[in-house]
């Protein structure tokens, strides 16, 4: 409707900025709150018709947060500067409510724990990733690494690589998680082999396996709470 207008040649109630600060940023549309973000337009289109046009595009919210910069700039009237507030938003968004998020410790005291900032990250992800967590005697996280990518089996998940990364790391415990890009964190027969073998390994290197978090689309099981652990 204003696509040729400047933001200021619009009635200052249908402003985004003004919008946000009158009534919150809850009321605000994800064209809207794309607009603040990027702040200004391109010539002969203004920022509302930038963002709604790059919503359109890159097929909504969602392609908007899991674009890359090629795919950004391939855009008309996008550069690197606004592409890169993009990709920032982008990145804060993964990072929330994943232990990215925070300088604090993090102990772990239930499966939920673990999940919680699992969850952010992992759910997403389109390839199935192993994670070990590595904790202390007091249950505080001291570390993560990524150890296998791809289609779980007993065949590839070597314990071996797993202990020997706790070593280094001086932990105490270790939680395993990964994610179903399915989207179900029904565990497979594969899962619970697996969650055995390096139970048994972590009895005689006398580092406890904890848990093994299956994470699915905004939901986890936990392997301890099905009696597996």
């Amino acid at each position: 409707m204003y696509s040729n207008l400047k933001i200021k040649d619009i009635p200052k109630n249908e402003r985004p900025k003004e919008k946000l600060l009158s009534y919150g940023a809850e009321t605000l549309s994800n064209s809207e709150l794309l607009a603040i973000i990027l702040r200004t337009g391109t010539r002969g289109e203004n920022v509302l018709a930038l963002s709604n046009r790059l919503l359109s595009e890159l097929e909504g919210l969602d392609g908007v947060l899991n674009a890359s910069l090629n795919n950004i700039t391939s855009i008309k009237g996008i550069k690197e500067g606004k592409a890169s507030q993009i990709l920032a938003l982008s990145e804060l968004f993964k990072r929330f409510r994943t232990l990215k998020s925070t300088d604090k410790d993090v102990k772990i005291t239930t499966p939920k724990d673990v999940a919680m900032v699992l969850i952010g990250e992992m759910c997403e992800l389109k390839q199935e990733i192993l994670k070990v967590i590595f904790l202390n005697t007091k249950n505080i996280i001291i570390g993560t690494k990524d150890v296998f990518k791809g289609s779980l089996n007993t065949s590839i998940v070597h314990p071996r690589e797993i202990f020997k990364q706790a070593i280094n790391m001086s932990s105490a415990k270790i939680i395993i998680a990964h994610n179903h890009p399915s989207g179900d964190p029904t565990p497979s027969k594969e899962d619970v082999n697996i969650t055995l073998r390096i139970k048994e390994c972590g009895n005689i290197m006398g580092i406890e396996l904890l848990d093994h978090i299956i994470i699915g689309k905004d939901s986890f099981i936990s392997l301890k709470e099905k009696g597996l652990v």
